[in-house]
């Protein structure tokens, strides 16, 4: 009892970490090049990272869990950052983060792709449904609300999905917190060298607030959410603490209002409400897989 309750504490606590993970890249971008703010956040939490597994004696990975480790390194290290962060050049956060809530049904449906999970045909029913939410409340903004912002977050959905699906089965043989790391560690050197390419002629003209978000979204999104995240799978369970992402839009929403007075429209809401929903719906009668193994196994 007291392990699972320290599970979904922890899983609780990064979920509240990745809420904030939008909001701050929107107010980043404002002032960055998404594709600077995406290398610069990978490398100072790749540095963070390897410091963590040289301070912990990690064992290396084995060749064979390189592959996987690349695809989490694609989907959550580059793919999600970057892709939302030139998504977020064209619509709000408060708009992005009605995405964010297909992020468990991608995971679920990628964990059949990578885990060999079988869904209930429910789970599909569902599955459908959320998406024709999203869909019909993209169509309902008009060609003006930006379909290259639309298209580009649904893009991020899918990449981070599969990094969460890859993570999690990786996770089983590594264990949770490593899985993020060694996939920093590893994208470390392309990181680096993208970042100083990037790198802007002047810092003059970039304010407090950019500089807030880069940090958060390096130290807390990048890497502190996932310690928290990946702890509270290992020991709560992923078909569990997983549900526990279904919480993410509304936090992100009230952030996105308090923090950036951003309007939140009531037909927003109402899609967050559905889509999660249906989600809830497709976790009920999706198959768990094997629970993962803890740090100190």
């Amino acid at each position: 009892m007291e392990k699972s309750f320290d599970g979904w504490l922890s899983g609780f606590i990064g979920v509240l970490i990745f809420s904030g993970s939008l909001p701050a890249t929107r107010v980043a971008v404002m002032d960055f090049d998404p594709t600077f703010l995406t290398s610069a956040r990978a490398a100072i939490a790749g540095l963070l990272g390897i410091a963590l597994l040289l301070l912990f004696r990690e064992k290396r990975p084995e060749q064979s869990d390189l592959v996987s480790l690349v695809i989490v390194a694609l989907g959550v290290v580059v793919g999600f950052p970057l892709l939302t962060a030139l998504a977020l050049k064209h619509v709000t956060s408060a708009h992005s983060i009605i995405f964010v809530g297909l992020l468990p049904l991608a995971t679920a449906i990628f964990g059949v792709v990578r885990g060999g999970d079988r869904p209930r045909p429910a789970f599909w029913l569902f599955s459908c449904l959320g998406s024709a939410l999203v869909a019909g409340f993209a169509l309902t903004q008009g060609v003006t609300a930006s379909p290259v912002g639309d298209g580009l977050m649904l893009a991020a959905i899918i990449a981070c999905g599969l990094g969460y699906a890859e993570g999690a089965k990786l996770s089983r043989k590594l264990g949770g917190w490593q899985v993020i790391c060694w996939a920093l560690a590893l994208s470390l050197p392309v990181m680096l060298a993208l970042t100083f390419a990037t790198l802007p002629p002047s810092f003059a003209g970039v304010g407090s607030g950019a500089w807030i978000g880069l940090a958060y979204v390096s130290l807390f999104s990048m890497l502190i959410g996932f310690i928290f995240w990946y702890r509270g799978l290992a020991q709560g369970g992923i078909a569990a603490v997983g549900q526990l992402q279904l919480l993410q839009p509304f936090f992100g929403l009230a952030l996105a209002a308090i923090l950036l007075h951003e309007q939140v429209s009531p037909l927003m809401v109402v899609v967050t409400l559905g889509v999660v929903a249906c989600v809830f719906g497709a976790k009920k009668f999706s198959k768990p897989g094997p629970p993962l193994r803890t740090a100190e196994q």
